[in-house]
């Protein structure tokens, strides 16, 4: 019994040992700095260090501005595939996201990688005041205020009046 047990777990620890295997370039694609608009797609290498063939079977953005695109073809042992991955580069500001890869590698059927950077905005970050003889004025606003009168016992009451300010900057 034991001579079967051992066979049986030496036949599995070959069998695991020559199965596909993948690894990457990178896990992490860092973009930088890149103006609001521009390409956000860049590529992950994925490589097959095992004897058998590696299929990638999903690519599962952690949310809708991530667009993975990826070949359904088995990766044959030794060689290589990309990833291609498109971030929506009108989103401005920071980012910092994953990418779920799932595929038929008996050790690792999900691997994680990530994209980060940050979107800066083309048309800069200050808006422009207008400036007329050394003065910037800001146009009249309409607002209403509403004041509270001492209610009576057992009422609310409240009054309201409107009036245009005007603001002057020296």
């Amino acid at each position: 019994m034991k001579k079967i047990l051992a066979g049986l777990f030496m036949t599995g620890a070959l069998a695991f040992a020559s199965a596909q295997t993948i690894s990457f370039d990178k896990t992490t694609f860092d973009y930088g700095n890149v103006k609001a608009g521009s390409d956000g797609h860049r590529f992950f290498t994925v490589k097959n260090t095992g004897d058998k063939p590696l299929i990638i079977s999903e690519v599962k953005p952690s949310c809708g501005c991530t667009t993975p695109e990826w070949s359904k073809d088995p990766i044959l042992p030794g060689k290589e595939a990309k990833i291609k991955v498109g971030y929506n580069t009108g989103i401005k500001g920071a980012f910092n996201k994953l990418i779920e890869v799932y595929s038929n590698d008996p050790a690792n059927n999900r691997s994680v990688i990530y994209i980060k950077g940050n979107v800066e905005d083309v048309a800069g970050a200050t808006k422009a005041v207008a400036v007329t003889d050394s003065k910037a004025v800001v146009s009249p606003i309409q607002a209403t205020v509403v004041e509270s009168a001492k209610p009576e016992a057992g009422k609310r009451s409240t009054k309201k009046k409107a009036f245009d300010q005007v603001q002057t900057v020296k």
